[in-house]
């Protein structure tokens, strides 16, 4: 039989980091060996389940690159199957009818499964009272909802949070009860924030579309979640989509959670951001120009990406500097940029007064502008960062950028020229 796994969130909220860290091993896992993905959504919280949620749980798959390869399975749309199924375990006395709702006994005796993580678990069905598996109204719950849906969809393997490791032995009894093959169960641990308490509001971003509005990019984030409890061996830290498909296993995941670091996640984002190609983060940095109030032409906005895509941790960060670089009105000195002019101001605009004499009759080619201001240096006897430094804070309001020959080349002539004089006039 073909492997089936899926992803059965709830659209009752959005989809978070652990529910999309879920979805993603369940992707790997089909990709890799030829399985089929599906999607359930379990909307049987009709107060709390929204239309909008659904919409954003699929949208941050999407986002993910995580595609689903059947129509979504919507379990509310199956409550008269969950009542047949029901019925019939009533009809042949495998449970039975307490005040209006129909109860489950758990058979004595040892329930046991070797979990795809865990290893051997077992639980004892003496332990586990009679439970619930059609409420008063013919609602079903959501332990029994599962399993049925589990059989019907014909899932092989079930792999989600260990906070679901307590309702395993329930849903092993009612798979034997309903006369159907148990899938393989595999519980990966909870993913914590960087004081070691199950993730939540309080760490920051809950929610994936959050990430999203934070200019991280999907293929960095897909990277990020797939090492948040599973490891591919050796040390490796970046890799491609297809190289996760290849090495993914039951085996790499970890036993123990997994802690989220944000500064790990933007680290790995600017990874990402330099070896993306300007012409594919210009879609993502062109709206984020427009919110900040600029609208560059497109040749100007890319020259500008390529030459700070490698100092960003996220495509906000890179608007913000091409916007340094189009527009001086973006323009803010930083503290060690107002500390080191602060050492020496007049040394600070006396550099910029002799740079600006040699750029102005300077190519302005990133090549000649080098030669120009390391002529300059040696001309005056000073080191080239002498002469580089006080034009990188003139231009930008910071210490550090691309080498200013590539600043001033992306800047543009007539522009440089001008925030130069403004910075000797002001300094």
């Amino acid at each position: 039989m073909s492997t089936r796994v899926r992803f059965a969130p709830s659209p009752t909220g959005y989809l978070h980091v652990g529910g999309a860290r879920t979805a993603l091993f369940n992707w790997l896992y089909a990709r890799r060996v030829g399985g089929r993905f599906l999607l359930r959504i379990e909307d049987t919280d009709k107060q709390r389940s929204t239309d909008e949620h659904t919409r954003v749980i699929l949208d941050g798959l999407t986002w993910l690159g995580l595609d689903w390869d059947e129509e979504p399975v919507f379990q509310g749309a199956r409550v008269k199957r969950h009542q047949e199924v029901a019925d019939k375990l009533l009809a042949d006395g495998k449970a039975y009818l307490e005040e209006g709702a129909i109860r489950f006994p758990l058979p004595p005796g040892e329930i046991a499964w070797d979990d795809a993580v865990h290893g051997p678990i077992s639980f004892q069905g003496d332990d586990i009272k009679d439970f619930v598996i059609l409420r008063t109204d013919r609602t079903p719950i959501y332990n029994f909802a599962v399993v049925v849906d589990d059989i019907d969809m014909r899932i092989t393997h079930v792999l989600r949070g260990d906070d679901h490791i307590s309702n395993t032995p329930k849903q092993i009894a009612l798979y034997r009860a309903l006369g159907a093959s148990l899938p393989r169960f595999g519980h990966v641990p909870m993913i914590h924030g960087p004081d070691g308490k199950k993730l939540s509001k309080r760490h920051g971003a809950e929610a994936v579309g959050d990430y999203e509005h934070m200019g991280i990019l999907p293929a960095a984030m897909r990277n990020f979640l797939a090492l948040l409890g599973w490891s591919p061996g050796g040390d490796r830290e970046i890799m491609t989509l297809d190289e996760m498909v290849r090495l993914f296993s039951f085996e790499g995941i970890q036993k123990k959670p997994a802690i989220f670091d944000m500064t790990k996640l933007e680290w790995m984002n600017g990874q990402y951001l330099s070896m993306a190609p300007a012409e594919e983060l210009y879609p993502l940095v062109s709206p984020q120009l427009a919110q900040l109030g600029l609208n560059g032409n497109q040749d100007a906005v890319l020259k500008a990406i390529a030459a700070v895509k490698t100092r960003s941790r996220t495509t906000l960060d890179v608007a913000k500097q091409v916007a340094v670089r189009l527009d001086a009105k973006f323009v803010a000195f930083d503290d060690k940029a107002k500390k080191e002019i602060a050492k020496d101001p007049a040394g600070y605009q006396a550099s910029l007064e002799a740079s600006l004499a040699v750029l102005r009759k300077t190519d302005w080619t990133s090549q000649a502008l080098e030669q120009s201001l390391r002529a300059l240096a040696d001309a005056k006897g000073v080191a080239a960062g002498k002469i580089f430094q006080p034009i990188r804070i003139a231009l930008t309001g910071g210490t550090v950028s691309e080498p200013v020959n590539e600043l001033l080349y992306v800047v543009g002539k007539e522009a440089a020229l001008k925030r130069l004089q403004a910075a000797v006039n002001y300094a």
